[in-house]
C-alpha cells in the first residue's frame, strides 16, 4: 500500500519500524555495498515488502551513477521513498553512527597501543577476510543482474579496464558506456506514458555552496577540522564506486601528500573498515581522528566529526537532488535500458577491485587460505558474517 494511503499513526509505527531495520542492518551489515545489497534484499524486499527486487536494484544503480557512498545513498534514497527527508536524515543518520562511532574509537585504541608500543598483530587476518566478503557479494549480485552475453561483455570488459586503470576517473567511465550499451537496446522495453521532468535546483546548490564555502573557510583560518572537513567532502564529491576507489584516494592525500597517517595505520583502518558493520566509508573518522591526535581526545573527537560529515554529505545531498526527478526521468525507455548496463558493469568494478586486493594481500598460503574459508563459511553456513570475523580477531589473538 501506498505510504500516503495510510493513517498517520499507522505511518509513524511504519517509520519506526523501518528506522529498527535500518539500524540492525548498521550492526550487522559487514563487507562493501556489494554485500550490503544481498541484505538489504533480505530485509526489505523478502521480509518487509518496503519495495520489489526490482526497484531496490534500480535505486542502487541509480546510486552507482551518482558520486559517494552507494550504500548510504541507496538506504538513504528508500528512507525518503517511504517518509520524505525527514525520514531520510534519520536513515542516513542511523546508518552511518554505528560504523562512525566504532571507527572513531578504533583511532583512539590504536593510538593508545602504539603509545604504549602493543603490537597490532592480532588484526593480520583481517584484511585477507574482507577480500573474501567482497568477493562473496559480488558473486551473489553478479548472479542476480548478469542475465545474458551482451552482461558479460560489459562485466568482462569493465573488469578488465578498471584492473589496468586503476584511476578514480576511469570508474564513471567505465559505467557510462556500460549504460551506453545496454542503453541501444531500449526498443525491447515497453513504453511508458511521459510526463515532463521538473527539476528542483535546491540541493544540488546546497552541495555546490558547502563545497565552495568549506574550501574558502579552511584557506582563510587554516583551521584542520575545517579543512579536514573540505578534504573528505571534495573526495565525497568525486568518487565514484565505493570505498575499492575512495581507499586509493585517502591514501594519495593523507599518507602521502599530508602525511597524516604511517602506511601502516592507513592499511590497519582501511582493513577495519571493510569487516565492521555499516558503510565503509566509516574509515574516514579513523583517518580524522587520528589527523588530530596531537590535539587530544577532544580533537581526534572533532576530527572524526568534521571527516565523517565531509565524507557523507555530498551523497546525501546529490541523492536528494537526482531522486526527486528519478520518477519521470526513468520513464523514458533507454535510461531504464541503461541501468542493466550500469549493474553489469558494477559487478566488473568489483572483479577487479578483489584481484587488486587478492594480489595485494594473498603473499602467502595463510592469507590465500583465510579468504577461501571465509567463502566458505559464508556460501555453505549460516554463520553470519559478523561471527566470522570475530573468529578471524579471536585467531588473531591465539595464533
Amino acid at each position: 500500500m501506498s505510504e500516503s494511503l495510510l493513517h498517520p499513526p499507522v505511518r509513524r509505527i511504519r517509520y519506526i519500524i523501518f528506522l529498527r531495520d535500518v539500524l540492525v542492518l548498521a550492526l550487522t551489515c559487514f563487507g562493501g555495498p556489494q554485500v550490503h545489497l544481498v541484505m538489504f534484499l533480505e530485509r526489505f524486499v523478502q521480509k518487509r515488502r518496503y519495495l520489489t527486487e526490482a526497484e531496490l536494484l534500480e535505486l542502487q544503480a541509480l546510486c552507482q551513477i551518482l558520486p559517494g557512498p552507494t550504500s548510504t545513498q541507496t538506504i538513504t534514497a528508500l528512507g525518503f521513498k517511504m517518509g520524505g527527508p525527514g525520514l531520510a536524515y534519520l536513515t542516513v543518520l542511523i546508518w552511518s553512527l554505528p560504523a562512525v562511532l566504532v571507527m572513531t574509537f578504533a583511532a583512539l585504541g590504536i593510538y593508545y597501543l602504539q603509545k604504549h608500543q602493543i603490537s597490532l598483530s592480532f588484526m593480520r587476518f583481517v584484511e585477507p577476510m574482507a577480500i573474501g566478503f567482497l568477493t562473496y557479494g559480488g558473486f551473489t549480485i553478479g548472479a542476480k543482474v548478469i542475465k545474458n552475453r551482451i552482461h558479460w561483455l560489459i562485466l568482462i570488459i569493465s573488469a578488465i579496464v578498471a584492473y589496468l586503470f586503476p584511476s578514480p576517473y576511469m570508474t564513471p567511465i567505465v559505467i557510462a558506456l556500460g549504460a551506453v550499451v545496454t542503453a541501444l537496446k531500449y526498443r525491447n522495453l515497453q513504453k511508458m506514458k511521459k510526463t515532463p521532468i521538473r527539476i528542483e535546483w535546491a540541493n544540488f546548490f546546497l552541495w555546490l555552496g558547502v563545497l565552495i564555502i568549506a574550501a574558502v573557510l579552511g584557506k582563510i583560518t587554516h583551521s584542520l577540522p575545517i579543512r579536514l572537513f573540505e578534504n573528505f567532502y571534495r573526495n565525497g564529491s568525486l568518487v565514484f564506486g565505493g570505498g575499492q576507489v575512495l581507499n586509493p584516494m585517502l591514501y594519495t592525500e593523507f599518507v602521502e601528500f599530508k602525511k597524516y597517517l604511517t602506511q601502516q595505520e592507513f592499511l590497519t583502518g582501511m582493513a577495519m573498515a571493510q569487516v565492521i558493520p555499516g558503510p565503509v566509508f566509516s574509515i574516514a573518522s579513523y583517518i580524522g581522528a587520528l589527523s588530530m591526535r596531537s590535539d587530544g581526545i577532544i580533537g581526534q573527537l572533532w576530527g572524526s566529526l568534521a571527516a565523517s560529515a565531509g565524507i557523507f554529505l555530498p551523497g546525501t545531498f546529490l541523492i536528494f537532488f537526482v531522486y526527486r526527478f528519478w520518477n519521470e526521468l526513468k520513464k523514458y525507455r533507454g535510461v531504464r535500458a541503461s541501468l542493466e548496463g550500469i549493474n553489469a558493469a558494477s559487478v566488473g568494478l568489483t572483479v577487479a577491485a578483489v584481484i587488486r586486493m587478492f594480489t595485494a594481500t594473498a603473499t602467502g598460503s595463510t592469507a590465500v587460505i583465510c579468504i577461501l574459508a571465509t567463502l566458505f563459511l559464508l556460501y555453505f553456513t549460516k554463520i553470519p558474517p559478523y561471527g566470522i570475523v570475530l573468529g578471524g580477531i579471536l585467531l588473531g589473538l591465539l595464533f
